[in-house]
């Protein structure tokens, strides 16, 4: 069951651009959202001194997301050294403790969790070349740590990123069953897919239209290459499959990808009973 939540952010710099303090009712912790080009201001912030896990946030040249995932006693003076030693990151977001309620197995355990989340996933890029070795504590303390967790993946996703939330989205108790949608056509076509509130993601182990049709447009071309290229699509038994969840910004882009054609995909994507995604979509607003 979720339950409602009240966020308080503050503006540090009275700009949205600038840094961001990021508060849940009732809990120790606290985030920080730092511009990397506003990074050497927080020597104002005492408590950035503090022991605390922390993510780096850029993109390549591809405009893929990336992310890297650290911890330290000191966090101010760790993200000083990462403004000369990595410079793909643009922005961070901090996490403390209020009340210095957190140690170096601590953080050592919330970095290697958020680390195996975040490859779990898979939305971004990882940018940490080893895994971070999970320490050991007290079974009371993983507890803790553990709800220390949940509130860090909640306020990363307020706070612009959803690094640790599942592409796919399952609904409420009430109702476990999910809406997959197909396609099934020319060439080898054979997709299944959800809506989401990112937009349409295509399963894993869907498989797209070996070829495309002359008319295809060129920037579809360029996503098929550019799913091939970073090994989301590949050649499986001769043919293009889907090798883990791929969200799409719209299901027409979806449905152009997988059919090799330009295509509707309110029109194309249909439930088993051929109840098109536009009709889904009508019924479920009234």
């Amino acid at each position: 069951m979720k339950f409602k939540k009240t966020i308080k952010l503050f503006l540090l710099d009275g700009e949205p651009n600038g840094r961001i303090t990021c508060e849940l009712s009732n809990w120790t912790g606290k985030a920080y959202k730092i511009p990397r080009i506003k990074v050497k201001d927080c020597t104002d912030r005492s408590d950035l001194k503090n022991p605390g896990v922390y993510l780096l946030f850029g993109k390549n040249e591809i405009n893929q997301e990336i992310i890297y995932l650290g911890e330290a006693e000191t966090i101010l003076k760790r993200l000083i050294q990462h403004l000369t030693q990595k410079d793909f990151w643009n922005e961070t977001i901090v996490f403390i403790s209020k009340d210095e309620n957190l140690n170096k197995a601590h953080i050592k355990y919330l970095e290697n969790r958020l680390f195996d989340i975040a490859k779990t996933v898979k939305r971004y890029q990882i940018e940490n070349t080893t895994t971070p070795t999970q320490s050991s504590i007290a079974e009371s303390d993983r507890a803790e740590m553990e709800e220390f967790l949940e509130n860090i993946k909640i306020l990363t996703n307020t706070l612009g990123h959803k690094v640790f939330e599942e592409k796919r989205e399952f609904k409420s108790a009430k109702n476990q069953t999910l809406e997959t949608f197909c396609i099934k056509a020319a060439r080898g076509a054979d997709a299944q897919g959800e809506s989401t509130t990112d937009g349409f993601v295509v399963l894993e182990g869907s498989m797209i239209a070996k070829t495309t049709v002359p008319s295809f447009t060129d920037n579809f071309k360029k996503l098929r290459g550019n799913l091939l290229e970073t090994g989301i699509l590949k050649k499986i038994n001769n043919n293009l499959e889907f090798v883990e969840d791929y969200i799409f910004s719209s299901p027409s882009t979806a449905a152009a990808v997988v059919m090799g054609r330009n295509a509707n995909g309110l029109t194309e994507w249909k439930l088993k009973d051929r109840t098109t995604l536009k009709e889904f979509e009508i019924k479920r607003k009234k």
